[in-house]
């Protein structure tokens, strides 16, 4: 693992961690408003933080482009990106979080958060498997480092038997698009900005969102009152903030290798519980954070160095 690799690993890092914490606020969310709305407008606050950052980006690359300095000649430049790659990239990036979010946040009505924590972790496995129909072969490291942490996601969150009732079966489809995202990110956050990649998601999404919750859900004030905290903790930090580092570290990060330090968001939960919430953490869930930790720093020993050693800046 080389320095700069590291830069993006801390950047997954950092989505995990805020992915960890969001649990709770999207299950208080849901007492008050259904899974529609709450991801209609948690993903429309997360396309507003990403307007200065835009603003920001485009003014370095005005500037760039107006001096003596040739820029980052593998950053996809502003007037390069065709308009199809545009369609098809954000198009599918933002079908796929559309119903990886939706899946989740509906199986949440019918399932407790171990079961949920463990079944959308199971991405974790899905991400190599899928990847295998893209000619991306991880490497024995990496796939013993995806099972480590799918056997500590179970220790971490399962503490009886598992069965697959309704809200069980949503939330595995849910991880099963999850992985679909995320190899769809590592595919196209190279060819699109990442910011502009992130908006365009995130607007397919909150779009879709309000037309299903328009459809299926009542949406009242009081409702959005009562989840106010939750929703713009939702929507300023896990999407805006945590999505976007995802866009941005995956331009670098091998799609198998960012899906074990992704997963580590189910250790984060099981901190933020104790931390927060007064939650214990007995020895079975200390052993699965700790078989996360441990696969997550095996599948950086296995990755391909021509990934490893490129660090372009982003430039969108």
């Amino acid at each position: 693992m080389t320095g700069k690799l590291l830069k993006y690993d801390a950047l997954l890092l950092l989505a995990a961690f805020i992915w960890g914490l969001a649990f709770v606020a999207q299950r208080a969310g849901m007492a008050h408003v259904g899974p529609f709305t709450f991801n209609a407008v948690r993903f429309a606050l997360g396309c507003l933080v990403l307007v200065p950052l835009g603003a920001a980006g485009r003014r370095r690359a005005t500037a760039a482009n107006s001096g003596s300095s040739a820029g980052d000649a593998s950053a996809p430049a502003a007037g390069t990106i065709s308009r199809r790659m545009l369609i098809v990239g954000g198009g599918l990036t933002g079908v796929a979080l559309f119903l990886g979010a939706s899946l989740q946040q509906a199986g949440l009505v019918y399932t407790t958060a171990s079961k949920a924590g463990f079944i959308t972790g199971l991405y974790v496995v899905f991400v190599p498997l899928l990847g295998l129909l893209w000619r991306q072969v991880p490497s024995w490291k990496g796939g013993l480092g995806a099972a480590l942490a799918a056997i500590g996601l179970y220790l971490l969150s399962i503490s009886g038997r598992l069965t697959i009732a309704r809200g069980d079966a949503l939330v595995l489809a849910g991880a099963f698009v999850w992985a679909i995202h995320v190899l769809l990110i590592g595919r196209f956050s190279g060819r699109i900005g990442p910011l502009r990649l992130a908006a365009i998601q995130y607007t397919i999404c909150s779009l879709l969102s309000l037309i299903a919750a328009l459809t299926t859900e009542t949406i009242t004030l009081a409702g959005l009152r009562g989840a106010a905290v939750p929703i713009l903790y939702g929507g300023l930090c896990s999407v805006g903030l945590a999505y976007t580092l995802q866009v941005i570290a995956q331009r670098r990060a091998p799609p198998a290798h960012a899906a074990i330090i992704l997963s580590l968001e189910a250790v984060f939960a099981a901190l933020g519980g104790w931390a927060l919430l007064n939650e214990s953490l007995s020895t079975r869930s200390l052993a699965g954070g700790g078989l996360m930790l441990a696969g997550a720093l095996l599948s950086q020993f296995g990755l391909p160095p021509e990934r490893a050693i490129d660090d372009s800046p982003a430039g969108d």
